[in-house]
């Protein structure tokens, strides 16, 4: 029988839970403590890719000051020290228990007690690797839940509730900022809505510029106007389209502003139909600088998920709002731009002349 050893980590998890997770390789505990190998003097991540060591020489440790200072050094392969990972991982944890919170929301002191971290700190780490704050992510989730169920049972009020909201006045009054229209909308395919759209000439040609009162609904850029229009269609096949050149015409300057400096308001209204998952990357998106580039792998590590860059590449590839959601500034890791919906050519296009912006 292997007896326990006495550990400093912390008191969130027993050490039983932590070698199960060390055992598994689970990047989801990577920042909640360290494992130490007294046979070999180092100290690494749980998720360390290296032999697993035998249980009666392990030590568990909540930082890596902890197993230094009991003179266990870091390891080169897994770099227990980097606090750009141990960060993602913290973020990662709490977005796997936010995901299984349904229907109430945790309070901030739970989720930090949960994860070991005080409330602050998970706050500032949370927003920072995510974009938003621990609660935005949590409603975001709750509203993808809503939204396939009223994909599946076409009812709202059966929906509603599947999804945590304890009551259909509350849905209902944060149904703009949830679904950008009325819960019944969504499910019919924006059926009820009005867009305005104007198609103007751009330096990479024709620019389809579309939006309801609330926002701007879709972007596209293609030489061929029946290509735009059924782009837009596609994703609104039941709302009203309509062109209204006047009524789109401050979309429209907004993105050709953007096409010309790269610059994006902070605070531009967007009027889209998008997952939960969507809406994370679409953030991380807005955090890349005019004229540079990002790997989807780099995009999947920033919004805590790693492991889904195809799915990152989907987003970005069925984003109905480029420029303004910079999707062309996310590459291949190899370089490749390939992957733009509106063409290679114009991404590189659209890059250079926002590096070139940069320069004057």
């Amino acid at each position: 029988m292997i007896a326990m050893v006495t550990t400093e980590a912390d008191e969130t998890a027993t050490d039983d839970e932590r070698w199960l997770a060390v055992q598994r390789r689970d990047a989801a505990y990577d920042g909640a403590f360290v494992i130490a190998v007294r046979t070999t003097g180092i100290y690494c991540r749980p998720s360390c890719p290296a032999r697993t060591p035998k249980r009666e020489n392990v030590r568990f440790y909540a930082t890596p000051d902890g197993a230094e200072r009991a003179g266990f050094r870091a390891c080169r392969r897994c770099h227990p020290r980097d606090p750009a990972s141990a960060e993602v991982a913290l973020a990662e944890r709490v977005c796997a228990l936010l995901r299984a919170a349904s229907p109430e929301i945790p309070a901030l002191a739970e989720l930090g007690h949960a994860v070991g971290v005080s409330p602050f700190h998970l706050q500032r780490t949370f927003k920072r690797v995510m974009g938003v704050s621990p609660r935005q992510y949590a409603a975001a989730q709750r509203t993808q839940r809503l939204k396939k169920g009223l994909r599946r049972t076409g009812t709202v009020t059966r929906a509603l509730y599947d999804a945590g909201f304890g009551s259909s006045s509350r849905l209902y009054e944060n149904a703009p900022d949830l679904l950008g229209m009325t819960p019944a909308a969504y499910r019919d395919h924006g059926r009820g809505m009005r867009i305005a759209y104007t198609i103007v000439d751009s330096p990479f040609g024709r620019l389809l510029a579309a939006g309801t009162e609330r926002g701007i609904a879709s972007v596209a850029l293609h030489d061929n106007e029946a290509v735009l229009l059924d782009a837009m269609r596609g994703e609104y096949a039941a709302a009203e389209i309509v062109r209204d050149d006047a009524a789109a015409a401050p979309w429209a300057a907004i993105v050709l502003e953007t096409l010309r400096d790269g610059g994006i308001p902070a605070d531009l209204p967007l009027d889209v139909r998008v997952t939960a998952f969507q809406a994370r990357v679409y953030a991380a998106l807005r955090q890349i600088p005019a004229g540079e580039t990002r790997s989807y792998t780099d995009v999947a590590r920033a919004i805590g998920a790693p492991k889904a860059v195809r799915a990152v590449a989907r987003a970005c590839a069925t984003n109905p709002t480029p420029i303004v959601v910079p999707c062309h500034r996310v590459v291949h890791k190899d370089g490749n731009v390939s992957g733009f919906r509106w063409g290679s050519d114009r991404k590189r296009a659209i890059l250079a002349a926002e590096r070139a912006a940069k320069k004057d």
